[in-house]
């Protein structure tokens, strides 16, 4: 099911009011239990089946662990569920690309070798929940987390239907003891979480799903473009991968704090940032920290020396890139970022960059720098700010380009013809890169308007300024909002890029 769906505007509203309308914890955990599965498997049946499998096999193999009376027992358990849970992954994910890329290689040494090929669909979120499930089993390994004893508890913090599809990634540490909590109806609390919702829905199908024709028409056919094209077509998906997903997040987040669960943030306006190392503070927060802790420290994280600090970083950037898809355009992807990262470690950019992302906001309110000083330090960091998004554009053509050979073909002729382009021949036709000129300049509008509401968020919390406005205004305003977004709406339902993860 998906969030810009007519279903879900019928089931979410339903599944809300019943939630708290049951009278125990109890019923209320097994009615979001029973909603989470319906929710899942709308996409196909079968699909619940794999997910009931990883949380059986990691709520049994945590109950194992704790009953084990040796290290050397505990790991067997967690052995035994890293490999059912990561081997379903492979085997879905990963083994047609795994089994073609031995037959080339073996293939190079005159080995022949026929492939096997399945024809299996790739099951709609299964790297997100997977990881959620599996880090789990890790916590109570390492003594972070008491065991949890109850199935319908732990099987809910596997399924949770607002995060289920495409996060973010929780933890069982944030997440599972919410669930052990009656949350009351909260008026304010319902309406910050509405508010998210609609902010979600507002980069989804008013701006993402626009820019998703432009990106389609030109890298869905390279050869029939060039350089100017590919530069806006890129710029564009840029925007389209960071609305699309991050309002999935904010859809994600403010439907569950609705009903009192608070999700972690994914995202913190990342097209902001100054680096790369900064960028990855900022983007995909709930993947990004999972892989520091949970395979970047175990790799020995920065305690074994400054090379092997280097490689471990790189390690991490290629492995989420292949987490991202069994392809090597995504590999060099996450290549391309790992090598900037070690680079920025190398040169000590963006050592102290992004600590202050996670500070609150009432905290950079207080600050007592003037305005008139932010604006002149944020001017000087407009260069930096540039480089950052110009590589991380490079590196998305390889993110978004259907094969390795096409992606070198756009960047090969990324700046062809940029000399003689004209600007005002693109727009002075009819259909502009596969949309219309109304079309077109709303898409451009609404980027606009997304850029310049994050400015506004770094330096006022528009929550706290709504807050003070009287009743009657805030009302307006998100009637105003909400009729906008919906005026707005993107006509054809679009899926969500993360949904292929």
């Amino acid at each position: 099911m998906l969030f810009n769906s007519l279903e879900f505007l019928v089931f979410f509203p339903v599944v809300t009011l019943v939630y708290f309308l049951m009278p125990t914890l109890r019923v209320r955990n097994i009615l979001l239990l029973i909603a989470s599965y319906y929710f899942y498997m709308q996409y196909k049946p079968e699909y619940g089946l794999l997910m009931l499998f990883s949380s059986l096999v990691n709520y049994f193999a945590a109950l194992k662990m704790v009953k084990a009376k040796s290290k050397a027992g505990r790991q067997l358990w967690l052995t035994i569920s890293a490999l059912s849970t990561l081997g379903v992954l492979f085997f879905f994910k990963y083994f047609n690309f795994f089994n073609l890329n031995v037959a080339r290689l073996l293939s190079f040494f005159n080995v022949s070798y026929q492939p096997l090929s399945f024809n299996i669909l790739l099951p709609v979120g299964i790297s997100f929940y997977t990881f959620q499930a599996l880090s789990y089993s890790i916590d109570v390994y390492r003594g972070d987390l008491q065991v949890e004893r109850d199935f319908f508890d732990f099987a809910l913090y596997v399924s949770f239907f607002p995060q289920l599809v495409a996060g973010p990634i929780e933890r069982s540490t944030n997440l599972l003891h919410q669930f052990k909590i009656y949350h009351e109806f909260d008026a304010k609390r319902v309406s910050s979480g509405l508010r998210m919702m609609v902010w979600g829905f507002f980069k989804k199908i008013v701006i993402a799903d626009r820019l998703a024709v432009i990106v389609d028409t030109v890298y869905n056919n390279p050869n029939a473009y060039k350089g100017a094209h590919y530069i806006i077509a890129t710029v564009a998906f840029a925007f389209q991968i960071y609305c699309d997903f991050s309002g999935y997040s904010d859809i994600a987040i403010g439907s569950a704090r609705v009903m009192g669960v608070g999700l972690m943030k994914n995202f913190e306006r990342p097209y902001f940032s100054k680096s790369i190392t900064e960028f990855w503070r900022r983007w995909h927060i709930s993947l990004s920290t999972w892989f520091r802790d949970y395979l970047y420290f175990p790799l020995g994280g920065s305690r074994r020396g400054y090379f092997r600090t280097l490689l471990n970083l790189f390690i991490v950037f290629v492995v989420s890139g292949l987490w991202h898809g069994a392809s090597w355009t995504f590999v060099i992807w996450g290549a391309l970022n790992g090598v900037a990262i070690v680079i920025e470690k190398i040169l000590g950019i963006g050592k102290n960059a992004g600590k202050e992302i996670y500070v609150k906001q009432k905290a950079l309110e207080s600050s007592k720098k003037p305005f008139s000083l932010r604006f002149v330090s944020g001017i000087f960091g407009i260069i930096p700010m540039l480089l950052t998004f110009g590589f991380t554009c490079f590196a998305w053509v390889f993110f978004r380009a259907r094969t390795v050979g096409e992606a070198f073909y756009i960047i090969k002729h990324f700046f062809e013809g940029i000399e003689t382009f004209k600007l005002q021949e693109l727009l002075s036709t009819r259909i502009i890169l596969g949309l219309d000129h109304w079309e077109f300049y709303t898409a451009i509008g609404a980027v606009i308007l997304l850029i310049l509401i994050e400015l506004l968020q770094s330096a006022v919390s528009p929550s706290r300024v709504l807050k003070r406005m009287p009743s009657p205004v805030r009302i307006a305003i998100y009637a105003f909002s909400l009729s906008l977004v919906i005026w707005f709406a993107w006509t054809e339902t679009q899926t969500f890029i993360y949904f292929a993860f």
